[in-house]
Order: structure tokens, then C-alpha cells, then sequence
């Protein structure tokens, strides 16, 4: 289940319009106009955005009246940073192990 929705949280950030709102929600709530204000896009689109946004579990979103405000959910964007920093430590340790295997390889007149 996991890994399904990481994959659906990286596709939702793939698009540049939806890590721009996700930039403006990490800053606190905001209304689906406010959201939609600094975009150049029709309000349906930014409707669509919102709902893969919310589908990958990365914005909650509750209507009171005729506004819906959206905010952050941390949850999603924390397991996403943390996949990715699983995955940084793999690969410098990977890299420290080869560099100390090249350094052990070199030949005595270039050490």
C-alpha cells in the first residue's frame, strides 16, 4: 500500500502546478480561489489538480459555505522524504564503499 501511494504522491508533485500550490499550502490554508490566483489556468483545472492532490493524500480539503479551503497533510510528505532519504544514505554508502576500494586498488606510487 505503501509504495502505491508514494507513487501516487510523486506523480501529484511531477506536476509544476501542483507543487506550486502544495508550496502555497505549506504556508498555511488557503481557498481554492486563492490557490487558483496566481495560476494560469481556468478555476475547473485547478479543481482537477486539487483533487489529484488530495487523491495522493498530500492536501485535505473541507467546504464551509460556498468556500472550500484546502491545507497540507504532512503525513504524505514526510513518508516521501523519507523514502528518498532512505535511499540517499544507500547510495553514499555505496560510494563511501567504492571510493575506499579504489583508494585500497591504487597502486603504491599514486597513494
Amino acid at each position: 500500500m505503501l509504495n502505491y501511494q508514494l507513487d501516487r504522491t510523486f506523480a501529484a508533485l511531477a506536476d509544476p502546478a501542483r507543487r506550486a500550490m502544495v508550496e502555497r499550502l505549506v504556508q498555511g490554508p488557503a481557498s481554492v480561489s486563492e490557490l487558483a490566483k496566481p495560476l494560469p489556468m481556468s478555476l475547473p483545472a485547478v479543481m482537477l489538480h486539487l483533487k489529484v492532490l488530495e487523491e495522493s493524500g498530500l492536501v485535505t480539503s473541507q467546504k464551509a459555505g460556498r468556500v472550500r479551503t484546502c491545507r497540507i497533510d504532512p503525513k504524505m510528505l514526510s513518508q516521501a522524504e523519507h523514502w528518498v532519504a532512505e535511499r540517499r544514505a544507500m547510495w553514499e554508502r555505496s560510494l563511501d564503499r567504492l571510493g575506499a576500494y579504489l583508494d585500497e586498488t591504487k597502486p603504491e606510487d599514486e597513494r
